[in-house]
Parts: C-alpha cells; sequence; structure tokens
C-alpha cells in the first residue's frame, strides 16, 4: 500500500471508534490519544469517546490538489473544536467552498477519503457536514 504508514495503521482502530485520550492532570482531550501531553510531562490519560459534533475554529481552501484528490478541489480543510473536548483536522463537505465560514456547527461523519493508487484500497476516515 503505497500511501499509507505504519502509524497510519496503528491508529486506526482508535480513529474509526473516536477514541481519545482525556489528561488527568488538566482536563484537556487530545485526538488522537498521546504518550506524552505537551508542555507538562503528563502521561496519566482516561480514555474518552469524542463527541461528534462542534465548531469550526479556522479553515483554508484547497485550490491545487495533492495527487489524488485532483477531481475533489476546491475543497475546505479545518480545525474542529468538538463538543465535550479535543480538536480534529479534517475535509468541511457537503457545502460550496464560499459559503464555509468560521464558527458554524459542524457534525464528524464517517466518509470515505481516497483510493490508494493501484490496488483500489478504500481509505475511509472523519469529514465535517454542516450541521
Amino acid at each position: 500500500m503505497s500511501g499509507i504508514t505504519a502509524r497510519y495503521w496503528r491508529e486506526m482502530p482508535q480513529r474509526y471508534r473516536g477514541e481519545a485520550g482525556k489528561s488527568l492532570s488538566t482536563g484537556k482531550v487530545f485526538f488522537p490519544p498521546r504518550l506524552v501531553e505537551p508542555g507538562n510531562g503528563n502521561r496519566r490519560f482516561k480514555p474518552v469517546k469524542l463527541e461528534y459534533t462542534g465548531e469550526l475554529l479556522t479553515f483554508t481552501i484547497i485550490r491545487v490538489a495533492p495527487s489524488g484528490f485532483e477531481k475533489q478541489s476546491p475543497y475546505a480543510i479545518g480545525i474542529i473544536e468538538l463538543k465535550g473536548g479535543g480538536r480534529i483536522t479534517t475535509q468541511i463537505t457537503d457545502i460550496p467552498v464560499e459559503n464555509v465560514k468560521i464558527g458554524m456547527k459542524v457534525r464528524v461523519e464517517f466518509r470515505k477519503i481516497n483510493d490508494d493508487g493501484h490496488e483500489g484500497i478504500h481509505l475511509y476516515g472523519y469529514k465535517v457536514v454542516p450541521e
């Protein structure tokens, strides 16, 4: 599988189930879960399930897409603050790019991202849609 890294395969179960880690020190939620919390070295986390609604914090429009995504451009990529904590960076879909706005409410959905090269393996992950 040409485009898939070992890290991607290790994190797939957490990504597919929306498992995050909540710091027992600060209460911050990290997705994917971390082994060490940045800034304080905390290594104690409690597993939590992400909530699948949130708000768009910031975004950019991709007009010249990387290889394999040319048919999707232009498209928006954004950072989403999830209700209950945690952030994800993902594609914003089901809305014209000119209508994407900071602060808009979104819902996370599990969707096809792309096909992997010659093998034709479907890659799935998170995208967000307007709520």
